[in-house]
């Protein structure tokens, strides 16, 4: 006779919670430090150098 799978369900659950919730953490640090402050950083080094033009201008 064949053992009936108990708990199986519930473990597979919290195994596929557990890595979903941990590669999501990991790929949004990835995506804000990796990409975005870079990003905001560019975007204010240039209007920084606008305003300088501008100010320089006058």
């Amino acid at each position: 006779m064949i053992a009936p799978i108990v708990g199986k369900l519930r473990k597979r659950f919290i195994f596929d919670l557990s890595l979903s919730l941990g590669l999501g953490t990991a790929a949004a640090y990835s995506y804000w430090y990796g990409y975005h402050l870079k990003a905001v950083e560019r975007q204010e080094q240039f209007y920084l150098k606008q305003e300088r033009e501008k100010l320089n201008q006058k």
